[in-house]
């Protein structure tokens, strides 16, 4: 072994054994939460009144998009305190889930 070689490794073993003396932390990532938590929310093909009986009111109504040609149905959105649902006419076509924190790591807010 030449001498650059070895202190090559010395380094790289004194920088491994600095890394693993750090404490650990981690990110809440949003999709580690909704794989928890995936039962109890709107599925696609629920209607809208059947989403209203089962979920309540949503918090917010959110102003429909497209329509304007045939090609673009409407999508309206509902939001709840723990998920958004997106309606195609008036039929549940996907749920997402709403950050639960500003700092968890997920999806850009909703334009409004």
């Amino acid at each position: 072994m030449s001498r650059s070689f070895a202190s090559i490794l010395a380094g790289a073993a004194l920088s491994c054994a600095l890394l693993a003396s750090l404490p650990a932390s981690a990110d809440t990532l949003l999709v580690d939460r909704t794989k928890q938590a995936t039962t109890g929310v709107p599925t696609r093909g629920m209607s809208m009144a059947d989403v209203e009986a089962r979920f309540g009111v949503p918090t917010e109504r959110m102003d429909p998009r497209g329509g304007q040609k045939r090609q673009w149905p409407t999508i309206n959105r509902w939001v709840y305190p723990t998920f958004t649902v997106y309606f195609e006419r008036n039929r549940v076509i996907d749920t997402v889930a709403n950050r639960a924190t500003a700092s968890e790591i997920g999806p850009k807010p909703a334009i409004r």
